[in-house]
C-alpha cells in the first residue's frame, strides 16, 4: 500500500515517533494509503531546516527565484494531470472538471508569483534636511508556516506558498489531514523545479499535534492559513502571543443579490454554479441569495429546476458537477443545519437529503426564507446548501446582505451598472462581483475578507507585501567625507 513520509530538507522521512495515519477516498471510502504523523520533534526538524534554507533562498538573485517558480509552472503545465489529477479526484473528492480547473489555476498562480520576485519595489521620500536621504525597502519575513485546507488542496496551497517564496521566504507546510498526498506532491514539484531543499518542508499530521506546535514554534516568523473562522481565531491568538504577522482567509457567508431587472432563468443558472460547484465546499460560495420580490417567484422556480437537473455521479465523468463532501462529519453538520432551519420555519424547496450516488453526497439543497437567526443563514455550511430570501428593492437587499459577521465575497446580478456599483460600494465585503456569482478567482486579485472572514489579502503583489517587512534606511550625506 502507498506510504509517504514527511518532506524535510529534500528527503522523505518517517515521523520521529514512527506513527502514521490513513488517507481515505471520500467517493469510495477506501484507504488510498498512509502518511507519516508528524509531532513536535518533526516540527523542530522542519523549522530548523527552513531557517537554514531561508538564508540560501533569500541570497539568490530575484531572477533565480523567478526562474524556479517559472520552471514549476512549466512542470504543472506539462505534467500537471499526471502529477495531480488522480490525487485530487481520489483524495479530495473533486469532480474531474474541477480538478482540471484547479491544475490550470495553479499554473497561473506560479507564473504570477514568478513575476512578483522582481517587483518588491521600495521607495524614497523627501526630507527637510537637504543632506539627508531616506529609502524604504522590503525584506522577507523569514520562515512562514503555511496551513492549507482540503477543499482546493492544490491551487490554494500554491497561492499560499508561491508568493511568500517569491518574496524570499522559506516555508513549512502543514496541509489538511484530509489531503496530505496533494501537498507532498506539490512539495516534490518545487524541488524538481530547483527550489533549495531546505527552503520547503511538508509536515503531514493533525492540527492539535503538529499544527499547534508549528504555529507556536519560536522559529516561525509568520503564519498563512486558509480555513474555518474558528481555527483562524485560535491561530491569530497564538500568533499574537509572539507578535507574528498572520494572513488569514477564513469562512464566508457570501450574498448574491438578484435585482428586479435580472433575467430569472439566467440568474438561477449563475446562482446554481456559485453554490453547487464542488458541493458548496468553497468559502466564497453564494450561500445566501437575496432576490427582489418582483421576480422572486420566477427565480425560485428556475433555481429549483437548475438544482434538480445537476448531474451527480462518477467523479471521472465530465458531466458530474460535484461529488461527496470530505467526510461523514461534514455531511451530518450540513443536514443538521437544514433540519434545524426547517424546524424554525424555513421551507425546503428541494434537496435536504443524501443522494443515491453515495453516502457522502448531499442533493443540491435550497431553503426559502430561513430565519435570520438560524445557523444555516448565519454560519458557513460548507455544503451544497443555499438560502433564498426576498427583498423589497435595492437598499433592502443591501441591508440583508450586510446582516452578517462575514464579508469574504459578494455578487450582484443586474443589467443596471449604476445599481451594481451602488451595491458594490455599500456591501461590506472583501470583493463584490457584478454580473457574476460570488465565487471568483484571479491570480492577481487581492483575495480576502472583512469581519470574521479574515485578515490580510492574498494574490499578486498583495501577497508578496503581506510576507515582507518594510525597512526605513536613512543617511546623512552632509556628514560624509567629500
Amino acid at each position: 500500500m502507498l506510504h509517504r513520509g514527511l518532506l524535510i530538507a529534500g528527503r522523505e522521512v518517517d515521523a520521529a515517533t514512527g506513527e502514521t495515519f490513513p488517507v481515505l477516498a471520500p467517493e469510495t471510502g477506501l484507504t488510498l494509503g498512509s502518511v507519516a504523523r508528524a509531532g513536535a520533534r518533526d516540527v523542530d526538524d522542519a523549522v530548523a531546516s527552513a531557517r537554514r534554507g531561508f538564508v540560501a533562498w533569500y541570497r539568490m538573485a530575484p531572477a533565480e527565484r523567478e526562474d524556479v517558480l517559472l520552471k514549476a509552472a512549466e512542470l504543472v503545465a506539462r505534467e500537471g494531470e499526471a502529477r495531480f489529477l488522480d490525487t485530487l479526484i481520489d483524495e479530495s473528492g473533486s469532480a474531474i472538471r474541477k480538478a482540471r480547473r484547479e491544475i490550470q489555476y495553479t499554473v497561473d498562480l506560479l507564473r504570477t508569483a514568478a513575476g512578483e520576485a522582481r517587483r518588491l519595489y521600495g521607495e524614497t521620500f523627501p526630507n527637510d534636511d537637504p543632506h539627508k536621504i531616506s529609502l524604504v525597502i522590503r525584506e522577507p519575513l523569514g520562515t512562514v508556516a503555511v496551513v492549507s485546507p482540503y477543499n482546493a488542496p492544490l491551487s490554494l496551497l500554491t497561492k499560499m506558498a508561491a508568493f511568500p517564496l517569491a518574496a524570499g521566504n522559506a516555508i513549512v507546510i502543514k496541509p489538511s489531514e484530509e489531503t496530505p498526498l496533494t501537498a507532498l506532491a506539490f512539495g516534490r514539484l518545487l524541488l524538481d523545479a530547483g527550489l533549495p531543499p531546505e527552503a520547503i518542508s511538508v509536515l503531514t499530521g493533525f492540527g492539535n499535534e503538529c499544527g499547534k506546535e508549528l504555529i507556536n514554534h519560536s522559529g516561525i516568523d509568520s503564519v498563512a492559513l486558509t480555513g474555518s473562522t474558528q481555527t483562524g481565531v485560535l491561530v491569530a491568538q497564538q500568533a499574537l502571543n509572539r507578535m507574528r504577522r498572520v494572513q488569514l482567509e477564513l469562512g464566508g457567508k457570501s450574498a448574491l443579490l438578484v435585482l428586479e431587472d435580472a433575467d430569472p432563468q439566467q440568474a438561477a443558472a449563475i446562482a446554481a454554479q456559485g453554490i453547487f460547484t464542488h458541493a458548496g465546499q468553497i468559502c466564497m460560495a453564494n450561500s445566501r441569495i437575496v432576490v427582489d420580490q418582483k421576480i422572486y417567484p420566477e427565480f425560485v422556480e428556475a433555481l429549483k429546476r437548475e438544482a434538480e437537473s445537476l448531474s451527480l455521479g462518477d467523479l471521472r465523468d465530465e458531466k458530474t458537477v460535484y461529488g461527496p463532501l470530505i467526510n461523514a462529519r461534514a455531511v451530518e453538520k450540513v443536514l443538521e443545519q437544514v433540519r434545524a432551519a426547517q424546524s424554525a420555519g424555513a421551507t425546503l424547496l428541494t434537496g435536504g437529503e443524501i443522494s443515491s450516488v453515495g453516502p457522502l453526497v448531499i442533493k443540491p439543497t435550497v431553503l426559502l426564507e430561513a430565519p435570520r437567526d438560524s445557523v444555516v443563514w448565519r454560519e458557513e455550511s460548507f455544503g451544497p446548501v443555499t438560502c433564498v430570501a426576498q427583498a423589497a428593492g435595492l437598499e433592502h437587499a443591501i441591508e440583508i446582505a450586510n446582516d452578517s459577521e462575514y464579508g469574504l465575497s459578494a455578487a450582484v446580478l443586474t443589467n443596471n451598472l449604476q445599481w451594481g456599483l451602488q451595491a458594490a460600494r455599500k456591501i461590506r465585503s472583501g470583493a463584490v462581483h457584478i454580473g457574476m456569482h460570488s465565487f471568483q478567482s484571479n491570480a492577481l486579485a487581492p483575495i480576502g475578507g472583512v469581519g470574521m472572514s479574515g485578515v490580510g489579502r492574498s494574490g499578486g503583489r498583495y501577497s508578496t507585501e503581506e510576507f515582507t517587512e518594510v525597512k526605513w534606511i536613512s543617511a546623512d550625506t552632509g556628514s560624509l567625507p567629500v
